[in-house]
């Protein structure tokens, strides 16, 4: 009796510690599938957008809106876990992710880490704590002077939930069409540099594609290393990206060229705003991200083996989250 009772004290005690495990491990799960090294690139654009907003406004006098900002950061980190989740779902009930090669590269639904059920149900949540805090935003933002403007980028926003949820997600995700790339180019660069302009300035002004399109060039040259990484399993499983379609050279190729345009983009920009007759050179201070990017190019074009450029994808991002900084800085904080 003694040696049960003791057998059975030692079972109580270790139950709370093995569950409390349990607990830690499914977070971790969670966590890893949120993929946290994709936030800095989705930052970049409401980064750029709301502070070249900023500059224009203190130069014409009027006011900026803290608030504004942080709430638009806020939507876009959930659209951009929204949008990871629903790239786990899909590629996971797909069969996509089963030929991954390596730990790191294990999606939480093809290892069984988390159900399918559990992952959908988390895009839903997300996708509704998404449209939640986008109406919180453009209610900030537009009301009660902008009433078409808040209905115009209510529907805006839902074509972001969409778009999030799409890329894999569905009969026909445009991600297994290659329409990746030019998705996200739109969405990352266009809408989110010009979309946070336009929520600060209510303008919407043409030269605002310059930077708009640095960043999404950027973007679309993350999403395009993901996909030259798994170009071998993505021609197994039947997803078409843009980089298996152009083969793994000609993607390269593609990759070079758009990493090097975005530097110049937003140089012509500060060139158009007349910032070097102003005597500005601060401003400036961005182009310093030509030097990484020159350094990450060369070593890309010294890899052999498709999976030797994941190290790149989180490199890219926090140098895209670089330029908008600086461009930010250089605007607003050296003048």
């Amino acid at each position: 009796m003694l040696v049960d009772s003791c057998q059975f004290s030692e079972i109580i005690c270790q139950q709370p510690t093995t569950n409390n495990q349990q607990l830690t491990t499914k977070m971790i799960d969670w966590i890893k599938a949120a993929r946290l090294r994709t936030l800095p690139l989705s930052m970049s654009g409401i980064i750029m957008g709301s502070f070249i907003a900023r500059w224009k406004l203190l130069e014409q006098g009027k006011t900026w809106d803290w608030t504004i900002f942080a709430l638009a950061l806020l939507v876009t980190l959930l659209y951009q876990v929204l949008s990871n989740f629903a790239n786990d779902y899909g590629d996971g009930v797909k069969g996509t992710d089963q030929n991954r090669i390596g730990e790191a590269e294990q999606r939480a639904v093809a290892s069984g880490k988390i159900s399918a059920k559990q992952m959908r149900n988390a895009m839903f949540l997300f996708a509704f704590l998404s449209l939640v805090a986008t109406l919180v935003l453009l209610y900030k933002a537009f009301f009660p002077d902008f009433i078409n403007e808040f209905y115009t980028f209510i529907g805006l926003g839902v074509a972001c939930i969409l778009a999030a949820i799409g890329y894999t997600v569905g009969k026909k995700p445009y991600g297994y069409l290659g329409l990746g790339d030019l998705m996200v180019f739109i969405f990352f660069g266009l809408v989110s540099v010009c979309g946070s302009y336009f929520l600060f300035t209510k303008s919407f002004d043409w030269d605002m594609l310059l930077p708009a399109s640095a960043i999404g060039l950027l973007s679309a040259a993350v999403l395009n290393l993901n996909n030259m990484r798994d170009i071998e399993n993505d021609e197994k499983s039947g997803k078409k990206t843009l980089a298996l379609r152009l083969g793994f050279k000609n993607a390269m190729i593609y990759e070079m060229v758009i990493l090097m345009l975005p530097p110049i983009l937003v140089l012509i920009y500060m060139m158009m705003n007349g910032l070097q007759e102003q005597g500005k050179y601060y401003a400036f201070i961005f182009f310093i991200t030509v030097f990484p990017l020159t350094a990450l190019r060369r070593k890309m074009m010294e890899v052999k083996e498709p999976k030797e450029l994941d190290p790149f994808l989180k490199q890219v991002g926090i140098i895209t989250l670089l330029m908008s900084v600086l461009v930010a800085f250089g605007l607003n904080y050296f003048r």
